[in-house]
Parts: C-alpha cells; sequence; structure tokens
C-alpha cells in the first residue's frame, strides 16, 4: 500500500490539541512512512513541532491564526491569513482530511484541502459541521482520546490504540526553565481554566501553596500573561511562598518536564503534565473527568466533589462541588500521586 498524506484538523485548544495527540501518534506508530500534517493555531503549534517546524510525530504544522479571524473578520490580513492557508492545503494534495475538532470553522477548514476523503463525526460539536464531511463516522469510546483514536482509525482504515506522546524539545524554553526553578522539588499550580467554573477558589490555591511551601516545594504558578488577575492573587495570599511564571508554550513544556507535581483545575497545563507523565492532581467541577480527565501513563488523581453537575457550557459562576474540595483533601491526593497511585 502507498504512503499517504493525512491532515488533522484540531486547531486548538490547548488541552484539546494534547487529548488528540495519543491517536495521532498511535497512526505516526502504525504508519511511519505516511505524512502526517495538522491545522493548528499557532499559539499550540510549539505542542506538535520545533522552531525548526519539524516534530517528533508531526511533519508540519498548518497555523490557522484565528484569533486574528474573530478580532478582525473583514480585515485584509484576515483574508490573506485564509487564503494562504487554503492555498497551502490544497498544495499538499492530502489523501485524508480528519476534522477532530468538529465545529464549523475546522469543517470550513478541512474542506480548503479539497481532498477525496474528508472525515469527521456524525455528532460533531456544531451541527452544521456535518454536512461539509464526506464521511461522518459515529463516536465511539468515553473519553475524548479514545473518541479521537478511534475516529481517525476509522478514517484511515488503521487499527489505533492511543499511546504514549513525544513533545517537541526547544532550546530556549531548556534555558528559561533552568533559570525559573531551584535545586527544591517543584510544584506547578494552575488556577486559571477556560472558564470560570472550572476553576478551583483563589483562595484555596493560596492556602494550598502555603501548605506545600512548609514541606519543602518550591512553588510555581502559571499564568497566562502578566495581567491576569488570578495567579496575581494567588501569589500576594500565599505569603511569600508562591512566585508568578509567565512562560510561553515552549518554556511551559520543559518547566513542567521539570515540575515534581501539578496541581489544577480541567486546563492545559494539567493535561501537558498527564502527556509528559508528571504526577498531577486534577480538580474537576462541570466536566466529567471520565470524558476531559488527564490522560497518560503516569499518576494522576482526579477529585471531583459528588454534586457536582456534568454541564459544558461556558459560565463564570463557581461551581458549587468545587468550592467544597478542601484544601486538606488536595494534599491527601497530592501525597498519592507522588506515590504513583492514580485513580
Amino acid at each position: 500500500m502507498r504512503a499517504l498524506k493525512i491532515l488533522i484538523i484540531r486547531v486548538g485548544a490547548m488541552g484539546d490539541v494534547l487529548h488528540a495527540l495519543p491517536g495521532v501518534a498511535a497512526l505516526r506508530r502504525a504508519r511511519p512512512d505516511w505524512r502526517i500534517d495538522w491545522v493548528v493555531d499557532p499559539r499550540w503549534a510549539p505542542l506538535l513541532v520545533a522552531r525548526d517546524g519539524k516534530g517528533p510525530i508531526v511533519n508540519r504544522a498548518h497555523l490557522a491564526d484565528t484569533k486574528l479571524w474573530s478580532s478582525a473578520p473583514r480585515s485584509k490580513a484576515t483574508l490573506l491569513s485564509i487564503r494562504e492557508l487554503g492555498r497551502a492545503l490544497h498544495r499538499e494534495r492530502y489523501d485524508v482530511v480528519v476534522d477532530m475538532q468538529g465545529t464549523l470553522r475546522s469543517a470550513v477548514i478541512g474542506r480548503m484541502a479539497r481532498a477525496s476523503e474528508f472525515a469527521g463525526f456524525r455528532d460533531p460539536k456544531e451541527a452544521l459541521a456535518a454536512r461539509i464531511y464526506r464521511q461522518r463516522l459515529p463516536r465511539e469510546g468515553e473519553h475524548v482520546v479514545l473518541q479521537g483514536a478511534a475516529l481517525l482509525s476509522a478514517a484511515c482504515s488503521v487499527p489505533l490504540t492511543p499511546g504514549e506522546v513525544e513533545l517537541p524539545q526547544d532550546t530556549d524554553g531548556v534555558a528559561w526553565a533552568a533559570t525559573h526553578t531551584s535545586s527544591k522539588p517543584l510544584c506547578l499550580l494552575a488556577p486559571t481554566a477556560g472558564w470560570g467554573a472550572k476553576q478551583w477558589p483563589t483562595e484555596r490555591f493560596a492556602e494550598l501553596a502555603r501548605e506545600l511551601g512548609i514541606v519543602g516545594f518550591d512553588v510555581l504558578v502559571n499564568s497566562a500573561g502578566h495581567d491576569d488577575p488570578i495567579p496575581a492573587r494567588v501569589a500576594e495570599r500565599s505569603s511569600g511562598v508562591a512566585r508568578i511564571v509567565s512562560p510561553g508554550i515552549p518554556a511551559l513544556i520543559e518547566l513542567v518536564r521539570r515540575a515534581g507535581l501539578v496541581i489544577g483545575g480541567d486546563s492545559g497545563p494539567i493535561h501537558l503534565a498527564a502527556a509528559l507523565k508528571v504526577p498531577t492532581v486534577a480538580l474537576f467541577g462541570p466536566t466529567d473527568p471520565q470524558r476531559n480527565g488527564p490522560w497518560g501513563p503516569g499518576a494522576h488523581r482526579v477529585l471531583r466533589h459528588a454534586s457536582s453537575v456534568t454541564s459544558y457550557k461556558h459560565v463564570d459562576d463557581p461551581d458549587p462541588g468545587l468550592a467544597r474540595i478542601l484544601v486538606p483533601t488536595v494534599l491527601g491526593a497530592a501525597g498519592d500521586a507522588l506515590n504513583g497511585l492514580s485513580n
């Protein structure tokens, strides 16, 4: 059988890209001679490829600057960006395109490649997307990693079992991480998430930081930017224990590689830690960990109060169940994760 050219559409976000990777990594292992490219937001491209454009799993990352498209949909820059992406995709003449995102935008991007086979879920996140696919495949498996691998398997006619992933290494990121860590064991806190309902109370993170400092951890608080108020409040209320860091994705990858423990909600850094086999404690509220929990071979403890109700609505109101998870419970789960005990 000739080597095929496969295009993956999974533009973002960070955790979603990481959850798509195990299935794609399985395809790479099963068909090492195939070309596998990916359409991704520039912010998350370092999860797939290094600065030279090459990655351990993906041959090439096509950049879809969706942040620009959303902020200035009618601008000349947006129109040029979309046109250039469409031309690049069509030029490659892919055999199979697989939309692992399931939105109308991702389906339109995939259609721009004009491949003979274009597959997506029968029940995508946005129903209109299904009208654009040529293959509408059933969703199989409970966890999104299993669902993505099954979709890719059916689209490419290759049996796939999602497994470990390898992420690119960045020399500047390695240097950055070395200058921002100490000889103490490192715990990275990730207090923010995609929307407010997924965030554990700031005061709890600050209390947790103080307790971790007492037992000898160097506690860092991940911040998406210097103007992010939540990490700032955690650090301010930690009695000087926690330090804020604001790494880019390449540096964040290298920082997490050095960590002994990562604690946070259903967010990108937690899923990054799981992919890198770093012990994690994941605090879940409105999202279901059976569907979206940490995936990987490491020790991952997931905490979710029985009162939390599954809802994927992007609301800022705090989830009452998350507020019922107390610091001693998190510390106990951290001890289990550090001892290699997973859920």
